[in-house]
């Protein structure tokens, strides 16, 4: 029991800040849980939870999904995908390590900056190499919740769209990964599904309360 208390403090404190935000779950859950184990079986761990998750928080908040955001960024997810399994290999290294603790903090960085210039909107046809380094980020850290938010917060001025539009997305890249990890047999591990059976019902949990306190913080605190 002493060797689950501390995963699940992290899933659970992840996906309560998922539910309050629409994003940050794995910013949270990767660099904890890396610290005891192995990187790829973490990122593994963590998409195999973003899904249903993801999905959850995207069904409780259906009628603000903005699913042609969706559309477009999918054709740049695959590719990023197929990119980010060329790259795995070095994955056992310290310098992805160290790149995901820069972009964890270079993002909260961010985060906490007042914007105060108004932001210029992209074109559509940003979506692409936009979707494909959203998928490299996904299949190599699998946080990349900050830069789909990045995206839709230039696309849509609705906060609460924002919010519920960006599970969605990282449900769908999630499940490309998955899919081209499952290709190279990364998911067969023992391990790694009795931590999911064990962890799955937590991440829902966090979800769920996430999304109860949402009603009582306003947005803007929400995203500090």
């Amino acid at each position: 029991m002493q060797e689950w208390i501390y995963p699940v403090g992290v899933v659970l404190a992840g996906y309560t800040v998922l539910g309050l935000t629409g994003f940050g779950s794995a910013m949270v859950i990767v660099p904890l849980l890396a610290m005891n184990w192995p990187l790829p079986e973490v990122v593994a761990l963590t998409l195999l939870m973003d899904v249903p998750a993801s999905a959850f928080h995207s069904w409780l908040n259906s009628s603000q999904v903005q699913w042609r955001e969706l559309r477009r960024l999918l054709p740049g997810l695959v590719i990023g995908t197929a990119a980010g399994l060329s790259l795995t290999p070095h994955m056992e290294s310290r310098w992805p390590l160290l790149v995901l603790g820069l972009y964890v903090a270079a993002v909260g960085l961010k985060t906490l900056r007042a914007q105060t210039a108004e932001q210029h909107r992209p074109a559509k046809g940003w979506a692409v190499p936009v979707g494909m380094v959203i998928g490299l980020v996904e299949m190599l850290f699998g946080t990349a919740g900050p830069l789909v938010v990045a995206w839709l917060s230039r696309r849509l001025a609705d906060a609460q769209q924002i919010r519920a539009s960006t599970p969605m997305i990282i449900a769908v890249a999630a499940t490309t990964v998955l899919a081209g990890m499952a290709l190279e047999g990364r998911l067969t591990s023992d391990s790694l599904w009795q931590r999911w059976s064990g962890l799955i019902g937590v991440a829902l949990w966090g979800v769920w309360s996430g999304h109860r306190l949402a009603h009582h913080v306003p947005m803007a605190h929400c995203a500090r």
